[in-house]
């Protein structure tokens, strides 16, 4: 599970392993964020179902952060069937907002570029946008939801 945050209310440089009841019980603490864990059990629901092993889970959700706005979560393509997978989990314009609407967060695949030199979401979600420092992640093991 996540270590303990920083003093800046991030979780230390890496990707740390969760099963999604350590992710609900770490993360879940306040009712607003209960009420985003139910939006984003129903993605990784859709994305399990799809073939997706493994999701991370990453923005101010997984930090100290007592009241975040939603959350931000890539998820591993390798396997996935495109057919199976809501069309909205690859819907990307208007700032990701049938995403939003729907489960409450962002979703990209974790190979996806993020931006001009910003490298792939999987080491994008690895950085703080405030500071540039280094910073953790949760990875989901999405055989857990079960």
């Amino acid at each position: 599970m996540a270590p303990e945050f920083e003093p800046g209310g991030n979780l230390p440089p890496g990707v740390h392993q969760a099963t999604w009841s350590e992710l609900y019980d770490r993360f879940g603490t306040t009712r607003w964020r209960r009420r985003l864990l139910v939006g984003l059990r129903a993605a990784l629901e859709n994305l399990q179902s799809a073939g997706c092993l493994t999701a991370y889970v990453d923005g101010s959700f997984v930090s100290s952060k007592s009241e975040p706005g939603d959350f931000d979560a890539c998820w591993e393509e390798a396997g996935v069937d495109l057919d199976r997978l809501d069309p909205v989990l690859l819907t990307f314009d208007a700032g990701r907002a049938a995403q939003k609407a729907k489960y409450g967060g962002e979703f990209f695949p974790a190979s996806a570029v993020a931006g001009l030199g910003e490298g792939i979401f999987l080491s994008f979600f690895q950085t703080d946008k405030g500071t540039g420092a280094r910073k953790g992640i949760v990875a989901l093991n999405l055989g857990s939801l079960t």
